[in-house]
Parts: C-alpha cells; sequence; structure tokens
C-alpha cells in the first residue's frame, strides 16, 4: 500500500499540486526522498523522525521511500515536511487515509513536534480551493489561510500530536479566522511639506493616473519627504489588487501575523541593491523589490547611484507589468504593476543650477552623474520636475498646505472616471490612464483643434519618440480627468508637455 497526500510546489504566485507518497516495504531500515528535492526537503527525514519520537511513535524498522510528484519539478522549502510525516502515519495506520483526497498539507516540523510557520500558505490554500479541498497548515498560519474563504476547511494544529488527536476524537481544532485588514492612521501628509507647489501638482497627477515621476532638485529640497506622502493619497487597494498583492507577501514570506494591509505597497530599496534584489533571482527564484511593489510605488531615492544594469532591469517590468526570471532550470513570471518614483539630485555635488552655487567641476559633472540614466530608461518616466531649494520665506512663513485627505479625494474622483471610461470600452482589467495601451489612448484622449496644433509642433521640434508622445497623450488625459473634461484642450496638453520637457533634457545627457 501507497499513502498519497497533496502538498504544493510554487512557480511565481502559483501554487502547483505534488502528490507525495509513501511506501512501507521490507528492506533495510532508513527513508530516502526522491522527486528533485533540495536540501532543506532531503533533511525532512531527520525532522519527521524526531517529531514522530516527541510524539511517542518510532520510525518502521523497514525501508521508506518518499517520492516527490511529477518528478522532473524542483521541490523546495521545508513545508514538505508535515505532508511527508502525515503519509507516513497514514500507512503505518495512525491517521486515515481519507486525509490525501480532502487536504492539501504544508508545514514545517520542529524536534519537538511543533509546526512552524511556512511562507505561501495563501497561494496553497487558494489552489485548495481550486481543487475542492481543505488544508492543513501551521498554527501561525491559519489567519493568512482563511482570507481564501469561508467555505474552505482549514485545520491549523500547533503540534502533530495536536493533529493526531483531532482525527482520533480526542481534541477539536477550531477553524481560523482572518485577522482584521491593517489600516495605517498615520501616514505622511502632505500638509507637511512647505512649498514646492509644483512639486505637488505633479504627485497628484501621478497618482490619478498612475504614472512614472522624476524629481530633481538639491539635497534637502524635499524629494524624499514628498515621494513618501504618495500613498496618502493613493485610493485603496480593491479586493482583486489585495488578493494580488497579498499572494506575492506570502510567497516572499512578509505577511504580518496573517494580516493584510489594504493600502498600497511602497517599497524603498538602497541604492546599493543588487538585480536579484530588485527584480528577483536567487536560488529559489523569489520574488523581487519590484513585485512586491506590485500595484504600488517602487521608490528610487538617489536614482543615478544605482548600478546602471540594475536600472536598465526596469524597463521589461515597466513596460509589460511582470518579471520574468529566467535561470537554466527554471522560469518563473512574477507581477510587477508599478509606479515608479524617483528622486535625484543634478549632479554629484548636488548643487548644480541653484543660485549662489558654482559647481568645482564645472558642466562636466552634472553631465557624467545625469548620463548614468539611459535614455530607454527616462523615456518611460512620464513626469519630470525640477525641485529646487526652499527659501526662507518658505520656512519661516509657509502658506497654508492642502492636507492629503483632500487631495485623495480628487484622485480618488479622477480614477473613477478612469474605470467607467474603460469598463464601458470592455477592457474592466485596465484601471488608469497610465496603462492605457498606446492604441486606445488615441480614442479616448480626444483634442481639440488648437491642442492637435501645439501637439503637432511639439512632436517635431522636440523629436518625440512614439512612447514619448503616446505617454504626453495619457497624462493630459489624467489631467483633463482631473478637471473633469471630457475633451483635452490646449491647457492640458501644454501642462503634461511641460513635466515632459525635462526627461527630453535628461534623455539628451545620456
Amino acid at each position: 500500500m501507497v499513502a498519497r497526500i497533496t502538498t504544493v510546489a510554487f512557480s511565481g504566485i502559483d501554487a502547483l499540486p505534488v502528490d507525495v507518497q509513501v511506501m512501507i516495504a521490507n528492506g533495510k531500515m532508513g527513508m530516502s526522498i526522491v522527486g528533485l528535492a533540495d536540501k532543506a526537503v532531503a533533511e525532512s527525514r531527520e525532522r519527521v523522525q524526531a517529531a514522530l519520537h516527541a510524539c511517542g511513535l518510532s520510525m518502521p524498522i523497514k525501508r521508506i521511500t518518499v517520492n516527490l510528484a511529477p518528478a522532473d519539478l524542483p521541490k523546495e522549502g521545508s513545508h514538505y515536511d508535515l505532508p511527508i510525516a502525515v503519509g507516513l502515519m497514514v500507512e503505518m495506520g495512525l491517521l486515515p487515509p481519507e486525509i490525501g483526497q480532502k487536504y492539501v498539507v504544508m508545514g514545517e516540523l520542529g524536534l519537538d513536534g511543533s509546526i512552524a510557520p511556512v511562507s505561501g500558505v495563501l497561494p496553497a490554500a487558494m489552489t485548495a480551493v481550486a481543487s475542492d479541498k481543505g488544508l492543513i497548515c501551521p498554527e501561525k498560519c491559519g489567519p493568512e489561510a482563511a482570507w481564501a474563504g469561508s467555505d474552505i476547511d482549514i485545520l491549523a494544529p500547533s503540534s502533530l500530536l495536536a493533529l493526531v488527536n483531532h482525527f482520533k476524537g480526542s481534541q477539536f481544532l477550531s477553524p481560523p479566522q482572518p485577522r482584521q485588514y491593517i489600516v495605517q492612521d498615520n501616514l505622511p501628509d502632505l500638509a507637511d511639506i512647505k512649498g514646492q507647489n509644483a512639486a505637488k501638482r505633479a504627485l497628484e497627477v501621478a497618482a490619478a493616473g498612475r504614472h512614472n515621476l522624476l524629481f530633481v532638485g538639491p539635497p534637502g529640497a524635499g524629494k524624499s519627504m514628498l515621494a513618501e506622502r504618495l500613498p496618502s493619497i493613493l485610493p485603496p487597494l480593491d479586493a482583486r489588487e489585495l488578493l494580488d498583492v497579498s499572494l506575492i507577501a506570502s510567497i516572499a514570506g512578509e505577511t504580518t501575523n496573517g494580516s493584510v494591509s489594504i493600502h498600497r505597497p511602497f517599497r524603498a530599496p538602497h541604492h546599493s541593491a543588487s538585480m536579484a534584489a530588485m527584480v528577483g533571482g536567487g536560488i529559489k527564484a523569489r520574488p523581487g523589490e519590484v513585485s512586491l511593489a506590485h500595484n504600488g510605488v517602487l521608490f528610487l531615492d538617489e536614482f543615478p547611484e544605482f548600478s546602471p544594469q540594475v536600472l536598465d532591469s526596469l524597463r521589461q517590468p515597466l513596460e509589460s507589468g511582470e518579471c520574468v526570471v529566467a535561470r537554466a532550470n527554471r522560469h518563473v513570471s512574477y507581477p510587477a504593476r508599478i509606479q515608479l518614483v524617483a528622486a535625484m539630485n543634478p549632479c554629484r555635488c548636488g548643487m548644480a543650477g541653484e543660485p549662489g552655487h558654482v559647481c568645482a567641476k564645472g558642466p562636466k559633472c552634472q553631465l557624467d552623474y545625469q548620463a548614468r540614466i539611459s535614455g530607454p530608461l527616462l523615456d518611460r518616466i512620464d513626469l519630470r520636475i525640477d525641485v529646487p531649494a526652499l527659501s526662507a520665506l518658505d520656512l519661516i512663513k509657509p502658506a497654508e498646505a492642502e492636507p492629503s485627505r483632500i487631495v485623495a479625494e480628487r484622485v480618488r474622483k479622477a480614477r473613477d472616471i478612469q474605470t467607467k471610461r474603460y469598463a464601458e470600452l470592455g477592457i474592466p482589467q485596465i484601471r488608469t490612464n497610465g496603462d492605457c495601451p498606446a492604441n486606445l489612448i488615441e480614442k479616448v484622449a480626444v483634442l481639440d483643434g488648437a491642442a492637435t496644433i501645439l501637439l503637432q509642433t511639439i512632436s517635431e521640434k522636440m523629436r518625440l519618440s512614439a512612447r514619448a508622445y503616446h505617454r504626453v497623450l495619457k497624462v493630459a488625459r489624467t489631467i483633463a480627468d482631473l478637471d473633469g473634461e471630457t475633451h483635452l484642450t490646449k491647457r492640458h496638453l501644454a501642462e503634461a508637455v511641460s513635466y515632459r520637457l525635462g526627461n527630453e533634457r535628461l534623455a539628451a545627457v545620456a
């Protein structure tokens, strides 16, 4: 007889079913695990043996073979401990064989028989729901698994002994409940920013249409403060976006006690981050910062200080909305629909172009520093705004600034207009102008006569690429949506082009 238990292996954010087959046969005592298992899975034999001993059981004095099928699918991680132990106990007659047909099992075993939390429980729960099965997972992962739905049968034992007692009827495991949403009431507020009205306007436009944004200015001008306040004016995640974000966080092991946040992710990696850390990779092809910022914001401070190779690796995710990690034996795709916000100084000394400051190295300092950013990457940034140093008057007697809640309401109304527009066009998967494909933006961004002439003149003089041309239209469409107007006027287009001028100057340097 062969005991069969279902568990999962991960490929991107997808949990693929794995059949754990356990057989006890005559032969020399020992346990062998086959099926393309990594080091963590191979070490399961020691943890399983110790956990059984802690429960007062001993390993059979026979040959134990564990097969993880399909055999050509790589198996990684410690979550195979519990399904192997459960399969072994089914084969020994200590647990009912129906477990394999009714449940997906995952969990790491401690030497004392406890079941430790593992990553990827939410994708596993979604796979269990799709297969019309329940889920057996660690106790601390139960609230996370409960987000998969109220109909799924979830058992979240704290130890192997508790699981055995549950099936024997001497102990009852109550189903876990999903935790409350994480709601942050203390997000940084735009009212804290003194002056910088032009930069605040650009931030509002970027938030309304999900456009990429670049701040350029001297140290201390408030670039990082502005970027950190973008989440306070963005609308919360909807149900579909929340699920996608939670799946990625679960795979990366970044969920907080089974709770999920309705706020959009805001990731700010250090400029020393490697390419694998940024776009994903490593031995287990884990998601990188770009995927962890899915449906949220990726903020890159000190933009030119990042490795040029790391920066150019962002070009494909910015276009396609996904990160593809290709290895000799792995090909994994993670969603990565992000809003890129970057901040940089105009030169290495930071004060180029500021009144009263003269760069010691002259214009070459500015040219060399800005040339670290490639033209193709700059072409994908919709808005570029100069953030000048604050004057003494701005600091001493600042004008009253709008709080984030007022700006967030305007952003919400503009996004509602965009969502309704694309739903009526039969493409509800598109929610913002920043996601609108090039062949469609020309239909939804209808220009009046004066705006058409202006766009033609600017395109010829600035020699806009096809991508830049369509991105100008997207920004203009967003500005019109903020004003609640159907057609694009010359004023909307002029403002959109003004945000593009900085990009073109930088691209000429690069």
